[in-house]
């Protein structure tokens, strides 16, 4: 019996589907990892970066931090310059837990990200399957982002989904234990295999598809 509880399933993008990660330039960019490390931590930061995902213009960002820090004016315009550098592909376990339940025809499939909405381009290029969703509300086009209620709000009243019969899939716990104060059920993403664990114990994903896989 098709577990009827679940209407939608939404996913964030980054480190779920879309393998991004800044390393993979920057540790071409210095000798070491720990420089990458300190850069990383102390230079080009995750809260610097969110600001842009929040939208702030690339070029604001990218002058306001050079002006903080020229020593490193180089690297620094690498981030955006050789944006493209960090991805690395996909994450193929969850394309394809993502293809299940659009194959399936179940369910209705969203993804929330935080995410440039300038650098967001190159990624429905790179990435065919991005088509496969329902909607996709990205942070940088809406000036807000995860774990902000707002946008778990602006997600759900642009595309009628009822949050008590959606699922939440997100990797940063911060952006999990928002969508649930929201409301919203959640699933803390850890890996492909933990994910489609997850998803068959709620009746989402059918046992049938795994055995076809094998």
């Amino acid at each position: 019996m098709k577990n009827q509880k679940y209407q939608s399933v939404i996913f964030d993008l980054g480190a779920v589907l879309v393998d991004w990660n800044p390393r993979y330039l920057y540790n071409k960019v210095f000798k070491t990892p720990e420089e990458t490390d300190y850069f990383l931590e102390n230079i080009c930061t995750s809260d610097w970066n969110e600001m842009q995902d929040e939208g702030r213009s690339l070029q604001d960002g990218t002058e306001l931090l050079v002006a903080e820090h020229p020593a490193f004016e180089a690297q620094i315009r690498a981030f955006y310059g050789r944006w493209k550098e960090m991805l690395g592909g996909d994450i193929a376990g969850t394309v394809d837990i993502l293809k299940e339940l659009k194959e399936s025809g179940r369910f209705k499939l969203y993804a929330l990200t935080n995410w440039s909405n300038e650098t967001f381009p190159i990624a429905l290029i790179e990435y065919p399957w991005l088509q496969w969703f329902d909607g996709i509300v990205v942070s940088g086009r809406e000036k807000m982002r995860k774990p902000h209620a707002a946008f778990y709000q602006l997600l759900t009243e642009r595309h009628a989904i009822d949050k008590s019969q959606a699922i939440f899939i997100d990797d940063n716990l911060r952006n999990v234990k928002g969508a649930e104060a929201f409301g919203i059920e959640s699933i803390h993403f850890q890996s492909p295999e933990q994910l489609r664990e997850a998803l068959l114990s709620r009746g989402i994903l059918s046992s049938a598809a795994v055995q076809q896989q094998q």
